[in-house]
């Protein structure tokens, strides 16, 4: 619609409200836009606390997971040790500080994060609970059946050593 026919059918007010219309600004207007959006950010970041840059890096990683397991895609990089690091990365230098928050031994979380050692149940709730339940138990529990399910899909040598345990299988016609 050329803009006579909108002024005819729509107020000023409307318009605005409906349309956004393209700017004619200069490669300069648009820099100095950035570099002000930039030092907004900035400002933004320098006055946020501690605990609302933790928040906002444990919500970041949440996201993260989501995504992840939304995603129909296995990645062997993308583990639950991968994000269990990435989330102790957040806020301990030493993985045995937070394996004593957690009242769990350094060997078992070495184990874990060495993909040695599946956690425990109580452990992946002592996750929820350590992130004041931003990341939920049942968050880590899928990361860990994603896993499963790709083991269990591309293991073609259990399949094989297995299959002389079973006798009288099922015939079924098609």
């Amino acid at each position: 619609m050329k803009r006579d026919q909108l002024n005819k059918k729509y107020t000023a007010e409307e318009q605005a409200e409906s349309f956004v219309f393209r700017s004619k600004s200069t490669s300069k207007q648009k820099k100095e836009a950035a570099d002000e959006l930039n030092r907004a950010r900035k400002d933004t970041n320098e006055s946020l606390t501690e605990h609302q840059l933790l928040y906002a890096r444990v919500q970041q990683l949440r996201f993260e997971i989501e995504d992840y397991l939304k995603s129909g895609v296995y990645t062997k990089e993308l583990s639950f040790a991968f994000f269990l690091r990435k989330y102790i990365r957040l806020r301990y230098k030493i993985n045995k500080d937070f394996a004593k928050d957690i009242q769990l031994s350094e060997t078992e979380l070495s184990s874990i994060l060495s993909n040695d050692r599946s956690p425990s149940k109580k452990t992946i709730i002592r996750l929820e609970i350590h992130s004041n339940n931003v990341l939920p138990a049942l968050y880590w529990y899928k990361l860990l059946e994603k896993e499963k399910e790709y083991e269990i899909q591309m293991d073609s040598e259990i399949r094989k050593s297995e299959e002389k345990h079973v006798q009288n299988r099922l015939i079924l016609d098609f």
